[in-house]
């Protein structure tokens, strides 16, 4: 399920580079022990290995040249346990080991002695301390402008519990050596005292340190550019007694003569921070007696924690050091080999579902297996200290896909939906995909729709990292529309989940130094307290039902609308097309957006002004008019995906302009996209979101063209398939007046309001249509002059005596002397007149007696 991209290999890019530099070793390979020291800010690893002399030597390995530095050279073998290079590469902190069996100058009765070297070039070597504790060093690699830098900084962590930094000033001699001004007088502050575990963040200079004298408290101290620190933030934490058997060290290098034996009891904890102000951290719970493996992930930046239990079968079990933690951004990965991965949301924690739980062979993690000692990095990185390899871990899209397709367990594949849709990066491949694999399995699933999960949890990708406000007020799963969740998409199978509320964090320090992730973290947490509070905070489709019920109602209704009411929901319909089709206008497959569709109109400006309306109450701070062009981003981006997918399917199945036709049978192909569309449709409806208009007009050619007639129409009654003037209109003009036609186009218009039936006579040539036009005309002509009565009757007496059809005569004049007098209701028809009248009642009159066809 994941991938490990290597990036470093300490058998090709060093090994190899030392065996062809030392011929010794190049014939005696075995030889060459070197081991991983440390990963600097800029990627470089520090090494060491025995040399051929026997003397030990330290290297620097660049990433971005990918060549290989000798840093410094002892001159006997020493054990090194720590280290650590300024980033002018002037400055060589080192801590050394004691081994008992050596005896060296170096060597001293303190069982660990830390030395600060000269480099630039090699030089004079000082002593910072010498004590019977471990020590970790590390210096510090502050953002800055200076280009000259001439002093660095560092810091001793020592297993008694201290941290120290030290300020080491540079001068420089002879124009290239570079010294420590007043070696014997250096300056060093006191960071953090008691502490039992810490970690050092490189990437954002920070340090985090756990204290346990009445209560676990979590501390970070934030480093500046200028190397002052402060402590800016307290977290009280309910940790599991024991969790240490000794004082840890994360993100600080390896040990590799003390940590295997210091780490192989107690548990782990890591933190994981995020540009966005995301904060987790993770600890492992000591193995019970029943077997099972628990962890928790707290959630800082949502105050509540949750921790898992896991049932493990086997007879041997598993330890805690053998847990691994890992962030992803948007997943915390927890990895225990050979029993489960689990990819927990960061972001949305509400639902198991929206988290992926694999076990047995389905949890694998790579090469990676229970006898590999692996240390988590930033940048979701993991070093195995065994193998001396360094690698990048993603997510494979290729197992997602397969287990989307494999997997019987709906949580499984909503989880792998929302995976690849909202934590990877668009990839057109994936989602060409993703479209395939719901043309392959179209009906809804048993616990989701998974055309409504595409659409949400792509609409959340899209348009959430505008900002990062959305989270929590845009959907991201039809899933939350449900009053009843199905118990599957609410528990993982064998796993047990509980969550606790956080105590709340102490920001402390000035408040000008909140900036950047501290401000965002700070942000979310107090969005959090609002969202808490209020009701309702996350926007839900389905709650424009009620308008939307209201304003089909007056749109259907034959009664004179009032403008003002569709002013302003038809301009944001404008806003929105606007967008839509200035997109992708060169490679439309789908003939949509070609068409007036009032009613989808009024749905997709209606969903613009309660969307709006919704982000206006919940986020103001983000302004008027960055929410008014989000939201119609957000409806555009929807009504674009759409047709994406509609296009996907037509491309899919080989469909081209004949399906317009009305004179063809669909074939299995049309039949395929109609069942397709129809989901879509029902899926858009259930979550009363608009299509692009054209869409119902296309789906009901599709629909006459693969239905039964009788089928269709009941279709339509129904509500499934909407008579759109456009498709109305060319039924009416495309097909012929065969009977089976004739039948259709009577049925169809049975089914239309009077004010439409009247248009559509105008464009059908048939006996009856022109009759219905007569009808109305001489009804509307009539009822507009009742007071010309009494020239109607004048005229009568003048035609009474003409020898032809007296009834027929007697209409006509009538019409025709009407004519001459008022407006005409039909001018703007051409050739109805009474002369038309006329010639429809005598071709009325000959069909019924049977003396000529329709």
């Amino acid at each position: 399920m994941l991938t490990l991209l290597t990036t470093f290999d300490l058998q090709k890019d060093v090994i190899s580079h030392i065996s062809t530099k030392d011929d010794p070793a190049r014939r005696i390979k075995a030889e060459v022990d070197a081991r991983i020291l440390n990963v600097e800010k800029d990627g470089g690893v520090l090494y060491s290995w025995k040399g051929s002399t026997g003397n030990t030597r330290i290297g620097k390995y660049d990433p971005s040249t990918k060549q290989n530095k000798l840093l410094y050279t002892f001159d006997k073998e020493v054990l090194v346990s720590s280290c650590s290079v300024n980033k002018e590469e002037t400055l060589l902190a080192v801590s050394l080991s004691q081994d008992a069996k050596a005896e060296d100058r170096l060597q001293s009765v303190s069982k660990c002695k830390t030395l600060l070297i000269e480099i630039c070039p090699q030089n004079n070597i000082k002593v910072l301390k010498a004590v019977d504790c471990r020590i970790r060093v590390q210096f510090l690699d502050p953002e800055t402008e200076k280009k000259n830098v001439r002093e660095s900084h560092l810091l001793l962590l020592a297993e008694d519990g201290y941290v120290e930094q030290f300020h080491i000033f540079l001068v420089k001699q002879e124009g290239y050596r570079v010294v420590i001004q007043n070696p014997e007088r250096l300056v060093k502050d006191r960071v953090a005292e008691d502490f039992t575990w810490v970690q050092w963040d490189v990437e954002a200079q920070r340090l985090f340190y756990l204290t346990s004298r009445e209560k676990s408290m979590l501390r970070c101290v934030q480093f500046y550019p200028d190397c002052n620190f402060e402590t800016l933030f307290e977290l009280p934490l309910e940790l599991p007694a024991s969790l240490f058997s000794s004082v840890r060290f994360t993100n600080l290098g390896y040990d590799h003569y003390n940590d295997e034996v210091w780490e192989d009891g107690g548990g782990k904890l890591l933190v994981f921070t995020s540009r966005t102000g995301n904060m987790c951290v993770c600890y492992s719970h000591p193995v019970q007696a029943s077997g099972d493996f628990a962890y928790t992930v707290a959630f800082v930046h949502r105050g509540y924690s949750k921790t898992f239990s896991v049932s493990i079968q086997g007879d041997t079990p598993p330890r805690a050091r053998d847990l691994l933690f890992l962030s992803l951004d948007y997943y915390i990965v927890v990895y225990l080999a050979g029993h489960f991965l689990h990819f927990i949301n960061s972001r949305q924690q509400d639902l198991p579902c929206h988290s992926l739980f694999l076990s047995g062979g389905d949890a694998r993690l790579g090469q990676l297996g229970p006898s590999s000692e692996v240390l988590t990095l930033p940048d979701a990185t993991l070093l195995d200290v065994r193998s001396g390899t360094m690698c990048r871990v993603g997510i494979s899209h290729s197992a997602l896909l397969d287990l989307l397709c494999q997997s019987r367990l709906d949580a499984q594949r909503l989880a792998c939906l929302h995976c690849m849709l909202v934590y990877m990066s668009p990839d057109p491949e994936v989602e060409l995909k993703i479209i395939h694999w719901i043309c392959e399995n179209v009906m809804a699933l048993e616990n989701f729709d998974q055309i409504q999960e595409f659409i949400l949890a792509s609409l959340y990708r899209m348009v959430y990292q505008q900002s990062l406000s959305l989270d929590k007020v845009l959907p991201y799963s039809s899933v939350l529309e449900r009053k009843d969740l199905p118990v599957c998409l609410k528990e993982i199978p064998g796993v047990k989940c509980s969550s606790e509320l956080l105590c709340e964090p102490v920001f402390r320090g000035k408040p000008r130094h909140f900036k950047g992730y501290w401000e965002e973290l700070r942000w979310n947490m107090e969005k959090m307290k609002y969202f808490e509070a209020v009701p309702n905070p996350r926007y839900r489709t389905s709650l424009i039902q009620a308008d939307w019920s209201r304003l089909l109602a007056q749109m259907n209704s034959e009664e004179k609308k009032p403008a003002n009411s569709f002013r302003h929901i038809e301009e944001n319909t404008k806003k929105v097309l606007s967008m839509v089709d200035t997109w992708r206008l060169d490679k439309k497959v789908v003939p949509l957006f070609q068409e007036e569709d009032q009613q989808q109109r009024a749905l997709i400006g209606l969903m613009v002004d309660k969307l709006r309306e919704h982000l206006n109450r919940h986020l103001l701070s983000l302004g008027k008019k960055k929410i008014d062009t989000l939201v119609v981003n957000y409806v555009a981006k929807l009504l674009e995906l759409v047709r994406n997918m509609l296009e996907t399917v037509w491309l899919k199945y080989e469909l081209g302009p004949h399906v317009l036709s009305f004179k063809q049978k669909g074939g299995r192909n049309e039949w395929a996209v109609f069942h397709v569309m129809s989901r879509i449709l029902e899926a858009t409806k259930g979550l009363c979101l608009p299509l692009p208009p054209g869409y119902h007009t296309l789906l009901s050619v599709l629909g006459v063209r693969c239905l039964p007639r009788h089928t269709f129409l009941q279709y339509v009654d129904h509500g499934l398939l909407q008579l759109t003037e456009t498709f109305v209109s060319r039924l009416m003009t495309d097909l012929d007046n065969s009977d089976d036609n004739e039948k259709l186009k009577f049925s169809i218009l049975k089914r239309l309001p009077e004010s439409r039936e009247q248009k559509l006579f105008q464009l059908w040539d048939h006996p009856i249509s022109s009759a219905c036009i007569s009808r109305k005309y001489v009804q509307g002509l009539l009822a507009k002059h009742a007071k010309t009565k009494g020239s109607v009757f004048r005229e009568r007496e003048k035609s009474c005596f003409q020898p032809q059809f007296l009834p027929l005569i007697y209409l006509t004049k009538i019409l025709s002397d009407m004519e001459s007098q008022v407006l005409n209701p039909f001018e703007e028809q051409e050739h109805v007149d009474a002369r038309f009248v006329e010639e429809t009642a005598l071709k009325q009159t000959l069909i019924l007696l049977g003396l000529e066809d329709k």
